[in-house]
């Protein structure tokens, strides 16, 4: 083989690689957009439902240039199963909006603990979540909660931050291990 036609073969070669990455990226920034827990309002009934786009689908898709989205889960199935997914037109239109995870950061943002009055800052993903404190006086960890009951449950519940659930799951769950003193009232 003379040296031009190596040097054709290793331009194509190295165009397709490129080609091949470019359209992996595309790919992996498509399922990191679309993964995770959703929440959306049916169109069928109105009312809020918990929903999971395939990610993974959708990435491989939109690598291959046919954008398609197409739902992995959603909290009206099995019954619903057969639905038309008109719900996906929320999410495409804005994808991080619906997210629970943004969902549930633009709640906790700005709010104090009903328990101790401290500020809770930000939503810690891995470690000390904030929970939600019942109107009964319970505390419960938002995430412990079927996702389509949020909206309904942010509109009757306080939030509390991770210490003060961690203290009232102690007191509530093991009595004769815990010594009460009150918090002092808020003057």
């Amino acid at each position: 083989m003379n040296v031009l036609a190596q040097v054709v073969l290793t331009l194509v070669a190295a165009t397709g690689l490129v080609l091949f990455l470019l359209a992996a990226i595309k790919g992996i920034r498509t399922y990191f957009k679309y993964r995770g827990k959703r929440l959306i309002v049916c169109p069928e009934n109105r009312l809020p439902a918990a929903v999971e786009v395939d990610a993974l689908r959708a990435g491989y898709a939109d690598a291959k240039d046919s954008p398609h989205l197409q739902l992995h889960t959603c909290s009206r199935w099995p019954e619903m199963r057969a639905c038309g997914q008109e719900c996906l037109s929320q999410i495409e239109h804005s994808p991080e909006d619906c997210l629970v995870r943004t969902i549930v950061t633009r709640w906790y943002a700005g709010k104090v603990c009903a328990v101790c009055g401290k500020a809770i800052h930000e939503v810690d993903w891995l470690g000390h979540k904030p929970a939600l404190l019942d109107p009964e006086g319970k505390t419960v960890y938002w995430d412990n909660i079927q996702t389509e009951k949020l909206p309904e449950v942010f509109s009757t519940h306080a939030p509390v931050c991770w210490d003060c659930h961690i203290a009232a799951t102690l007191l509530r769950e093991h009595p004769d291990l815990v010594t009460y003193r009150p918090w002092p009232p808020r003057t």
